[in-house]
């Protein structure tokens, strides 16, 4: 029976567009992951969407001078288009502001309201002196009381992860004006996360299959919970579904809270976009079912101790799995920095280069388990190295040489001790690959993938079947047949990384179907008459195990082999650091 794995992809903020660094987290390994299990015939469902809520949005649409719904939608359409071209295959990627959202958010809310776990208090509020508007956490920063990082947030220190209300800060300061903000009473709800300290220790206790980074973070965590805010003085976001406070224009839940519980919301539309209202139900209420959820490590305190407690409040939802979080991406050996422009842009880098040399960077040399650098220099090696000269080089000239002088697939002799060594050691590969993958480990995967890739190389160099065609074409048949049949495997074993690649060669094998769906934008009209885009298109993959070895035959007829990738000229290192630094 086919396994339900629930794909749960960090919302990224529809406050621009995104980088490098955040696709390094969220984006790629996500999808490496998603793509993997529906190779193996898995029920995959992959959902995410715009967090489109909260003080980013106010502040980014504030600082524009338009509305909030202005600037998320217009911000939604850049990240959608973004991913798309990439090669993110959600099953839905969808929207905070959907009738649809606002309705989950609103019922569990109440759930949690009428089981005791939500409660009002008083606290104090930061106001703007000049204007006496409120000022929402993320309109003010400082200096954070844990790490001492100068540009801590109001609700949360980016640099050491703690989260933090405002009256926190050391010399807090507005991020409008610069000014002292004062503090005044004011009544919020609470979620009362001690009431589930225990059991989350317990839980995170039992799960030693967690990164280290991701579970001892996490217990610290647990070591001091208090009672969290989850309302703010806003008027942007899902209104507070309680008698007196419904239709109040100045609170709202925060952003926070409603956006984990997106991963629900967007798998209930998903369901109901396809005609099957309860299908959800399958990954969300079945015992069986495993949810992994990607982000980066800013985020794990949301997917380890908050949304975890949210469903233990509720009680009929299951729990995360597995937390897959990475670690931080920087830029030639810089911070990203979008206000100081230090920055490359998905959109910007796909301008100018083709997406799998990116997936493949991303996951070769980024932030699996600890920070990586982006550079120029590097990408330009590994693209030229690995990609072109490793296995590129392996399919054109395997595939080149067949079609020449055999029009297709040859006819093979008898094979030799060492042609079903090589074959025998890259059919192991869909177990080595598999295990690695299992364990979320991408890195070592595409290791193992490339290292069967050189394997195979190396044997196609010995045996020099374009010089054996002369003095024993059986031989060369015979050479370039367990060379076709080796870089077939391959093709599915590197398809969750390259799949745009992957599927050109899938078809330069003289396939006819779709190996990589890629994911389509489709616009969907609600229930409540609201229409929005929504990403999707992973469910064109059939429900099939194609993670097998290859059993390709001869005779098969090949069209014209096309290199896959473009060998870049070392030039463009110059003129692309040029470009970071503002030039021309």
């Amino acid at each position: 029976m086919p396994d339900h794995i629930l794909v749960a992809v960090a919302w990224p903020y529809a406050n621009g567009p995104r980088h490098l660094g955040h696709v390094a987290g969220f984006g790629v390994p996500s999808d490496v992951f998603a793509r993997y299990h529906r190779l193996r015939g898995n029920r995959v469902l992959m959902v995410s969407g715009t967090d489109e809520h909260g003080a980013p949005i106010t502040y980014g649409a504030d600082s524009e001078g338009i509305s909030a719904q202005e600037f998320a939608d217009r911000n939604n359409e850049i990240i959608v288009k973004e991913l798309q071209a990439l090669g993110l295959a959600y099953d839905i990627f969808t929207r905070t502001t959907t009738c649809n959202h606002e309705r989950v958010v609103q019922d569990l809310f109440r759930r949690l309201y009428e089981a005791g776990y939500i409660k009002p208090q008083t606290v104090l509020g930061a106001f703007s002196p000049s204007t006496g508007r409120t000022l929402p956490d993320r309109y003010v920063e400082g200096t954070c009381p844990i790490c001492g990082f100068p540009e801590a947030r109001g609700d949360q220190c980016d640099n050491c992860g703690n989260q933090l209300d405002a009256t926190d800060l050391i010399n807090p300061r507005s991020r409008l004006n610069g000014e002292v903000p004062e503090f005044k009473q004011a009544e919020h709800f609470y979620f009362e996360l001690p009431a589930f300290a225990e059991e989350l220790e317990r839980w995170v206790g039992r799960q030693t299959h967690w990164r280290p980074n991701v579970r001892n973070f996490t217990l610290r965590l647990l070591e001091d919970l208090k009672p969290r805010p989850i309302t703010r003085d806003l008027d942007w976001g899902v209104p507070i579904p309680l008698p007196g406070w419904q239709e109040r224009p100045d609170k709202r839940i925060y952003v926070w809270f409603d956006a984990v519980m997106g991963y629900l919301s967007a798998s209930i539309e998903w369901a109901h976009n396809r005609g099957t209202p309860e299908t959800w139900q399958e990954w969300w209420r079945n015992p069986a079912a495993r949810g992994y959820y990607f982000m980066g490590k800013d985020n794990i305190t949301f997917h380890t101790v908050m949304w975890p407690a949210i469903l233990l409040g509720v009680g009929d939802l299951n729990l995360p799995y597995d937390v897959v979080s990475t670690e931080f991406l920087t830029l030639e050996g810089k911070q990203f920095s979008t206000s100081r422009r230090h920055v490359i842009e998905v959109s910007d880098f796909l301008s100018r280069y083709d997406p799998d040399p990116l997936r493949y960077y991303l996951i070769s040399a980024g932030p699996e388990t600890s920070d990586s650098d982006f550079t120029w220099a590097e990408f330009l090696r590994r693209n030229n190295d690995e990609l072109v000269g490793t296995w590129g080089n392996l399919v054109h000239r395997t595939l080149v040489n067949a079609q020449r002088n055999f029009g297709g697939v040859p006819e093979p002799g008898q094979l030799s001790e060492r042609d079903q060594r090589v074959l025998n050691e890259v059919e192991a590969g869909f177990d080595s690959v598999a295990e690695l993958l299992e364990a979320a480990r991408f890195k070592a995967a595409l290791v193992e993938a490339m290292r069967l890739a050189a394997l195979v190389n190396q044997y196609l160099g010995e045996e020099q079947p374009w010089h054996t065609l002369k003095s024993d074409q059986r031989r060369a048949a015979t050479t370039l047949f367990v060379a076709v049949r080796c870089v077939d495997s391959l093709k599915t074993l590197l398809t969750p990384f390259l799949p745009f690649t992957c599927q050109r060669l899938h078809e330069l094998l003289g396939y006819e179907d779709v190996l990589a769906p890629q994911p389509q934008l489709s616009e969907q009209l609600e229930q409540c008459g609201r229409s929005h885009l929504v990403l999707g298109g992973g469910a064109g993959y059939e429900e099939q195990d194609r993670w097998q070895p290859s059993r390709i035959e001869s005779g098969r007829r090949l069209p014209v082999p096309q290199p896959l990738f473009k060998k870049l000229e070392p030039k463009i290192v110059a003129a692309e650091l040029t470009r970071l630094a503002g030039g021309d």
